[in-house]
């Protein structure tokens, strides 16, 4: 009987491969085909079939790496078949086993209207059956295939145009009309369905061999020289077993299709505009002949790019929208990393999100959809309940390496205490084909077994596959209700949610980060990437908060325009494969490009603003954008330059430096390290050991290149100690170094005033698959690390006791990191990096040393063999003796410096804010154009507080609002004053604030 089962299952995989699927195309004609070669970039749909075409044949290469060929084909549809359903079946020449990465091409008719898309897995057209002539244009693009199998290996197909030598990559594989034969893909589908269920079940059970009878019988009455004419009898062998209903236990599948489409990773930003126009073709015309069908699409700007790019696509999902059936979800601008986004840009995110889906759609979406980020922060929460939604949707944390997650279904308490209720898809996978074996995974895999019964199932080819197939929808339809299967039901994601959290009000609580042990490296990879998106969300507040103060007290006009236009350029780039580092050059060239010109119009914005604010003087008028006092000058405001009192002292000998300002004593040896640093005002030794250490590892992970950092790179590493030169500058030292291929320059300096050592290090980097660290060995015994994330920190274990801590052996940290034993602590901040690991370790003399480590740069080989060749400059800074709330004082200032404006007269800060630990994130002026102000500030300490916001100007009313400005419930109490408002929060709470003028 074994042997049996063996030889009938495969009997029908082959029968299928090889009889019923070529069958279900039956009698075809060729299509007569041209070809027109664009020069260049993508041109648009009428300029492509307008062009000039040449005779072109099935077998005929095509396409450079990127490049684009316009194909026609033409034809009739013979008069014989004029009852009969008819389609193009045009095969670029694909491989049918990666949809998703590699040629796509996007179906027009001669006016330029699109009819849908063609992908591996979807490459037919259904033909209109009034027509007898047939002319469709195909847009066809020659993506590389990058992607192979792993280790992958190092390649230049995505650092340009054109590709490495402009070899075509395809051949036109099939051009022709053909009959679609219903009943064979009907009959297709009952087999796939049978062996697919039949496939999962034990040998003991009976259903198992019920099906396997049914494909038996079925399969002995296929004429395999007739397919389409023995279809009919096959399909009634298989009638009884594909009408037995599901066990009335049986786990329920709430499935919609889906097509998660990277905004940019192994292809550029233009390509993703295109593949969102293939997809979404695709899907219209589904949903066309399928009303059952529902597919839910997210990110904000793929929306946006599809109604400026393709807007008669547009307008039918839009319509498709409001009947529920093509439906917006996420409500963020894009799929972003939630690691290294700052506060307000991560707000923001929602923000523009929600805001398009309701003003272009009429929809408010309530799910966070988030299926491929690399972790989750722990501020999270609090955003997605603040930006008016209640559910958040992953499945990225399957992914973890080390521990596996304990739910699939849980609530999700964030920083604040803000819980979301939340869904792992126990599938594991967001691009689902509804296969047997999928479902089955999903049933057995689902870790909520008698407390809930349902889970989702994103189904559809995602990044250039489609989306989903009828093929899917076929299996969905048999799947409704069958035994030995989980029960199938399409569902729009808010009913799923809705359903399931009703069913499990109890659900286990999971506090804090949702740290992926997995994908570590991508706190550095990129590192111009990262800076840039450092830098333009600091220009971004100096630009709003002073142009809000210029239109408050100068009645300036707001460059709302321009600053719109600018966040939705920084939002672009915190897409989760673009920001962490992880995309083919030509993505981080553009990235780079696009931030030089954002930091250069900020910056041209932020002068404007400035000096409509100064009255003419001589004087020089300083800048403080930080949310804290500053040398005489207001957080918030502007007043003259008082240069700080005192000097520092830099002496030498041929043992070293000494650097003296009276408040730090800092001794640097003759090797450029830091030996010692003493605060004046304890007398207390701040150093373990050498500082401002650079060590290199080798780092070459297992796998994926750009996005691991493997444990196993810590087993070897170089401290570069070798000095090719110091020398004495104003308040501190020059330290050059070389190593390898790369050399270093780092600025050493004591600020006359400032209780912090600053570091500023430019790298001309040129090493291969090496990883850069910064080390400060420092005098404490901490037992957890802070970090800053956003609008807060979160505490990390410095130990190693627990498999979960010990994988946490790479951390992302935002402006700062703390540690600290009870009485004294250290703050290391940053201007640019993201990554770092903290480690302790027992001294000779039984103390315990805690060891902060920046991490600079790597060169990882995979997707970008070039990662971060070049110039980079990092700052960075220790602060001995800090207490959390001078870390987060520090990392503004770090990351705000005062800007020096010719002029005299000062600048009264729009609000005042008093409270211990309430931080200002951002002013700005009401999204709806009103000429209200809205102020949003934060508790930064993780202690309940009480705030006091007073006001530099006319306010007729205060409200607390959502991110959308919106009043909302559980809003705090306000307690309003004359000319301020009074409130409390709890620790790490949001708080907006919209001052009505």
């Amino acid at each position: 009987m074994h042997d049996d089962r063996k030889l009938t299952e495969a009997r029908l995989e082959r029968v299928l491969r090889e009889r019923v699927w070529p069958a279900v195309h039956g009698p075809s004609v060729p299509l007569e085909v041209s070809r027109w070669d664009a020069p260049g970039e993508p041109v648009p749909a009428l300029e492509g079939i307008n062009a000039p075409h040449t005779p072109a044949a099935t077998g005929d290469a095509w396409g450079p790496a990127w490049g684009t060929t316009w194909f026609r084909f033409h034809g009739r549809v013979p008069q014989e078949w004029a009852d009969r359903t008819v389609e193009a079946v045009i095969d670029l020449g694909f491989d049918a086993n990666m949809p998703g990465f590699q040629a796509e091409g996007l179906v027009h008719r001669s006016d330029g209207t699109v009819v849908k898309g063609l992908n591996p897995r979807n490459a037919w057209v259904r033909l209109p059956g009034t027509e007898a002539e047939v002319d469709l244009h195909v847009e066809a693009a020659a993506n590389p295939v990058i992607l192979g199998d792993p280790p992958f290996l190092p390649t230049d197909l995505g650092t340009a145009p054109a590709g490495p030598d402009g070899a075509p990559l395809y051949r036109l594989a099939r051009a022709d009309l053909a009959v679609f034969q219903e009943q064979v893909w009907e009959l297709a589908m009952d087999l796939d369905v049978v062996g697919g269920v039949m496939r999962e079940l034990d040998t003991g059970d009976p259903r198992r061999w019920e099906l396997l009878r049914a494909a038996e019988r079925a399969l002995d009455l296929i004429d395999l020289q007739d397919v389409p004419g023995t279809a009919g009898r096959a399909r009634r062998a298989l009638a009884g077993a594909l009408s037995s209903p599901a066990a009335a236990a049986a786990h329920r599948v709430s499935a919609v299709g889906h097509a998660h489409i990277d905004s940019a990773w192994l292809w550029p930003l233009r390509e993703t505009r295109r593949k969102v126009a293939r997809t979404s073709a695709n899907v219209v015309d589904l949903l066309d002949r399928h009303p059952e069908l529902v597919f839910a699409m997210s990110q904000a700007q793929q929306w946006a790019w599809l109604q400026e790019h393709r807007p008669d696509v547009f307008a039918r999902a839009a319509q498709a929208a409001k009947e529920g059936r093509f439906v917006p979800v996420g409500g963020m601008w894009v799929e972003s990393d939630t690691n290294m986004p700052g506060a307000e840009a991560l707000a923001r995110q929602f923000v523009y999100g929600k805001r398009f889906f309701r003003d272009e759609l009429g929809i408010d979406t309530r799910e966070v959809w988030l299926p491929d980020s690399f972790g989750y922060s722990a501020a999270l929460p609090q955003l997605i309940r603040l930006s008016g939604s209640r559910w958040f949707l992953t499945q990225k944390i399957s992914w973890s390496r080390t521990n596996t997650f304990p739910h699939h279904t849980f609530r999700w308490e964030g920083l604040d205490g803000t819980r979301v209720f939340t869904h792992f898809p126990p599938v594991d996978t967001y691009n689902s084909e509804l296969t047997g074996h999928e479902l089955a995974h999903a049933a057995r895999n689902f870790r909520e077994k008698g407390r809930a019964t349902r889970s989702m199932v994103p189904f559809g080819h995602g990044d250039g596959g489609g989306g989903p197939t009828r093929e899917m929808l076929g299996r969905a339809a048999r799947l409704a209700d069958l035994e030995g299967s989980p029960r199938v039901e399409i569902q729009r994601p808010e009913v799923f949610f809705a359903e399931a959290e009703a069913e499990y009000p109890d659900a286990p609580v999971w506090w804090g980060e949702l740290y992926l042990e997995f994908h570590r490296g991508t706190y550095t990879s990129q590192a111009r990437t990262k800076r840039g998106n450092r830098r333009c969300e600091h220009l971004l507040r100096e630009a709003e908060l002073w142009w809000t103060t210029a239109a408050v007290r100068r009645g300036a006009d707001y460059p709302h325009e321009a600053l719109d236009r600018l966040w939705r350029t920084v939002l672009l780039n915190q897409f989760h494969d673009i920001l962490p580092g992880s995309s083919i050059a030509w993505v981080h060239r553009e990235a780079a490009e696009t931030y030089a010109e954002a930091e250069a119009e900020l910056g041209a914005l932020i002068d404007r603003a400035q000096r409509l604010l100064v009255g003419p003087g001589d004087g020089v008028i300083e800048f403080n954008a930080a949310p804290h006092d500053r040398d005489g000058v207001p957080a918030l405001g502007a007043a003259p330059r008082v240069p700080p009192e005192g000097e520092t002292v830099t002496t030498g000998s041929e043992g070293g430096y000494l650097l003296d300002n009276g408040l730090l004593t800092v001794q640097v040896d003759a090797c450029g390290l830091v030996t010692s640093v003493v605060d004046a005002q304890t007398g207390r030794e701040a150093l373990a050991g050498p500082a401002n250490l650079l060590q290199l590892h080798q780092d070459l992970p297992n796998q994926w290149d750009a996005w691991d950092v493997d444990f196993f790179y810590r087993n070897t590493v170089t401290d570069l100690t070798g000095v090719d030169g110091i020398e004495t500058i104003d308040d501190g030292l020059r330290v050059t170094r070389s190593f390898g291929d790369s050399t270093v320059v780092q600025t050493l300096t004591l600020a006359p005033g400032s209780r912090r050592l600053d570091v500023d290090t430019v790298v001309d980097w040129h090493e291969r698959e090496k990883f850069l660290k910064a080390a400060f060995p420092l005098d404490v015994r901490a037992e957890s690390s802070a970090s800053e994330i956003q609008f807060g920190h979160v505490h990390r274990p410095t130990h190693t006791n627990t498999s979960w801590d010990a994988a946490r052996f790479e951390i992302c940290a935002h402006r700062w990191v703390h540690v600290a034993e009870p009485g004294y602590g250290a703050a290391l901040v940053n201007d640019s990096t993201y990554g770092h690991d903290v480690t302790r370790d027992v001294r000779e003399d039984g103390g315990t040393t805690t060891t902060v480590r920046l991490s600079l740069l790597r060169a990882p080989r995979f997707p970008d063999p070039d990662t971060d060749q070049g110039e980079h400059r990092f700052r960075y800074a220790l602060v001995p003796g800090a207490t959390v709330a001078d870390a987060v004082r520090e990392g503004y200032r770090l990351n705000l410096p005062p800007r020096e404006v010719g002029g005299s007269g000062a600048v009264d800060p729009l609000v005042r804010v008093a409270g211990a630990g309430v931080a200002v994130e951002s002013v700005k002026p009401a999204d709806d154009r009103s000429g209200d102000v809205v102020v949003r500030l934060y508790e930064s300490l993780g202690a309940r507080t009480r705030a006091n916001v007073r006001f530099g100007f006319p306010v007729s009313r205060v409200r607390a609002v959502n991110l959308l400005e919106e009043e909302y419930e559980g809003a705090p109490d306000l307690e309003p004053g004359e000319e301020e408002v009074a409130f409390s929060l709890r620790p790490f709470q949001v708080v907006t604030l919209r001052l009505v003028r």
